[in-house]
């Protein structure tokens, strides 16, 4: 499935105008997707139509797809009601996320509304929701799941249990999504805000890293930034990120050889697909580089998780094959050229037999 950056906004507690600068901003690196909070009705139900059509039809002209995040109460608000869902469609939205969850039957009818909006389930419970909704034979092309994001400290989800929650719809092929957090906005839909993660071990992690772990994990499809606004740096920092190959970023030591950064740097790597607990190999490069000499350096040392190794001219046909250090060891026929930076170690679980990488410089 094709994969997508997000943004959040939250037209309720932002100035409309710096809401337009900023998808403008994220339409040029490449986002298309928002998440848009309604959250309150405190003008009158034309004030708030007026107010999000405006943004969502200023959106739509730069590409963006708006799924509208509607709190429960707001249906009461508007006096509308999940039945008829003519005010989301006039205002512009492509989808509605469900907060509340029904019966099954009634989600999947929702699936049937007539003007195709998509219908976005939370993602993160573990319990066969989907799959009760599914029963109801729902329209699956407009069945969205979307997780959670969680402002306070401490009170994201743990890797293991977001695992679980999104496997639930992948293995349906249903379009899923999870939030990251900038480190340099301030905006989210609550007075608290520390941050607006999916997973608790991104919360203060830079927003690449966050992504390219979303990513990896081969769970998630569209990546949003949860709160607003992303730094310019940081919007341009995604949408230069490959989506579909992890590249991780090494950091050389000064006695790399220009052969060496050659090899880690300009080749499609994969890992072999007999695969080894204490290495990540990558042989093929051994072949394109076997007549190319490679003195001894940094190799009387104990390597750690994270090194990249390449084979020197004492390792015979194993010369200038790549490796990746999962368990520390030893062997000088090996040089260590450089390392993974420390952030993104928790990237080698997703390195399986076969799986595609490259590498880029610090």
């Amino acid at each position: 499935m094709k994969r997508t950056l997000g943004v959040s906004v939250y037209p309720d507690h932002s100035d409309p105008e710096k809401d337009k600068a900023y998808l403008k901003k994220a339409s040029e690196c490449g986002f298309s997707r928002i998440f848009m909070s309604m959250l309150e009705v405190t003008d009158g139900k034309e004030v708030v139509k007026k107010k999000f059509q405006s943004l969502i039809h200023y959106a739509k002209e730069l590409g963006f797809e708006t799924i509208l995040d509607v709190v429960p109460s707001i249906f009461d608000d508007l006096k509308i009601s999940y039945d008829d869902l003519t005010f989301f469609h006039e205002v512009g939205a492509d989808g509605i996320r469900l907060d509340a969850g029904f019966d099954g039957n009634k989600e999947a009818k929702l699936t049937f509304n007539p003007f195709e909006l998509a219908i976005e389930l939370n993602m993160s419970n573990d319990v066969a929701y989907l799959d009760n909704i599914l029963t109801y034979q729902a329209n699956k092309p407009f069945l969205y799941g979307c997780h959670n994001f969680y402002p306070q400290e401490g009170t994201a989800l743990p890797y293991d249990f977001f695992e679980k929650c999104s496997i639930r719809f992948k293995k349906h092929g249903i379009r899923t999504a999870a939030f990251l957090s900038s480190q340099e906005a301030t905006i989210g839909p609550w007075d608290v805000n520390d941050g607006l993660p999916t997973l608790e071990i991104h919360r203060h992690l830079p927003i690449e890293i966050q992504a390219k772990h979303l990513f990896a994990s081969g769970l998630i499809d569209d990546v949003i930034i949860g709160n607003a606004y992303a730094s310019d740096e940081e919007l341009e920092m995604l949408g230069k990120l490959n989506r579909y190959q992890l590249e991780l970023t090494v950091e050389f030591e000064k006695e790399a050889s220009e052969t060496e950064k050659k090899i880690v740097l300009s080749e499609q790597h994969f890992r072999r697909g007999d695969i080894t607990d204490q290495v990540v190999r990558s042989t093929e490069v051994r072949k394109k580089y076997s007549d190319s000499v490679n003195p001894v350096h940094n190799n009387l040392l104990e390597f750690q998780r994270g090194d990249i190794v390449v084979g020197n001219d004492g390792f015979g046909k194993y010369k200038n094959e790549l490796q990746i250090v999962l368990t520390p060891h030893s062997d000088k026929r090996k040089n260590k050229v450089g390392q993974i930076t420390e952030k993104e170690l928790l990237l080698l679980d997703f390195i399986k037999p076969w799986t595609k990488f490259r590498f880029k410089e610090k």
